[in-house]
């Protein structure tokens, strides 16, 4: 039905303004207490068998929403109404920013992939941090929070605006995730180069533990697919010198050859610039976690994202070592059945590997090879 609906309506629609009609159909019904109550009874049913821990944090199970989707935390409630065992808001910056101009999200639906090129639009750290103070959660969930660079601060500045952010969010945050690898703010992948990456992610990190007491705020950095294989091990080197808690992998490409496209060259070059996300980033995205984890074992939680669909693919990085995965370009094609079929099939998966718990199958892959 789902489906059907997407044919006829939303694929009709500009994706933007389907976009902001999809979100404001979630949180209407997350504030109706029956229809929310019977909405995650059918749509987020949940498994024993993939409880999951990461970073010290106990969720649900193991599958999350990538962030992008609710960029000012105004949908938490709604998304774990849906499924997801966590919900990952922003990228928010220091300071409000409207993005780049509009059209700038486009739909690749014979590659069941997105292009964006949004620019960070959202209401700023102030206001998310305000909305995040006086949230009522309705259901429990794991709420991380992505922060990014102002557009408008310049590379040099680039750490304190990153400061400024954290020490507004990281007390309402249960993870925080240095955004470096957007393709849509200039000048930000410098920022994923070592001799720069380093003293932002220690800044950072100082200044969580300096806004929040009584507990350590984990701190992960999401990385794009288009860093050389030398470079994401140079990245997953520092992540363990300086402790951190994670790395995500992976952001959007820029690629768009040898991605196997089915949209026509010609469609994909008028579209121009923005990260490309979706089916055609799944092979890319999976050799980056099977480097990371080859690199870093188990010392580091490492979150799988980037062309996941369905539980094969789930599954896939939780061999290829991922804790923790993430979805959402693959949620505006399959719709809100999404999570309860990832869920079911995970599950499934499990009961029938040699795996005791879901822990278990992390990174067994490596340990296969390796054996």
């Amino acid at each position: 039905m789902y489906r059907l609906f997407f044919d006829l309506i939303f694929k009709r629609m500009d994706p933007e303004k389907a976009h902001h009609l999809a979100f404001g159909w979630i949180r209407l019904l997350a504030r109706i207490p029956v229809l929310r109550t019977f909405a995650a009874a059918v749509l987020a049913p949940r498994h024993k068998a993939l409880r999951t821990e990461a970073f010290g944090l106990r969720m649900h199970g193991p599958f999350g929403l990538a962030a992008g989707f609710d960029k000012n935390a105004a949908a938490i409630d709604g998304m774990s109404m849906l499924g997801f065992d966590h919900v990952e808001i922003g990228t928010v910056t220091a300071q409000p920013q409207p993005g780049n101009p509009r059209k700038r999200l486009f739909r690749l639906v014979a590659d069941r992939a997105l292009i964006n090129r949004m620019g960070f639009n959202n209401d700023g750290s102030a206001a998310v941090a305000e909305r995040l103070a006086t949230r009522n959660p309705v259901f429990r969930t794991t709420v991380g929070v992505n922060i990014g660079k102002t557009k408008v601060v310049p590379e040099a500045e680039a750490v304190a605006d990153y400061v400024t952010s954290t020490e507004r969010l990281a007390a309402h945050a249960d993870y925080l995730v240095v955004n470096v690898s957007s393709p849509n703010t200039p000048g930000l992948r410098n920022l994923q180069a070592v001799d720069h990456l380093r003293p932002l992610l220690a800044a950072v990190r100082e200044a969580a533990d300096r806004s929040v007491t009584g507990r350590r705020v984990p701190l992960l950095v999401k990385i794009a697919p288009d860093l050389a294989d030398e470079d994401v091990d140079a990245v997953a080197d520092l992540a363990v010198e300086l402790g951190l808690d994670g790395i995500i992998a992976t952001n959007t490409t820029i690629a768009r050859d040898g991605l196997g496209l089915r949209t026509p060259k010609r469609t994909v070059e008028a579209i121009g610039a923005g990260g490309l996300s979706g089916a055609p980033l799944k092979e890319r995205s999976l050799e980056v976690l099977r480097r990371l984890y080859a690199r870093v074992g188990d010392r580091i939680t490492l979150v799988g994202v980037g062309g996941i669909e369905t539980p094969d693919d789930a599954w896939e990085r939780i061999l290829a070592g991922a804790t923790l995965v993430q979805g959402y370009s693959a949620f505006i094609y399959e719709g809100p059945f999404w999570c309860r079929r990832i869920h079911r099939g995970l599950a499934e998966r499990l009961a029938a590997s040699p795996y005791a718990t879901l822990a278990d199958a992390v990174g067994a892959e490596h340990r296969k090879v390796t054996a």
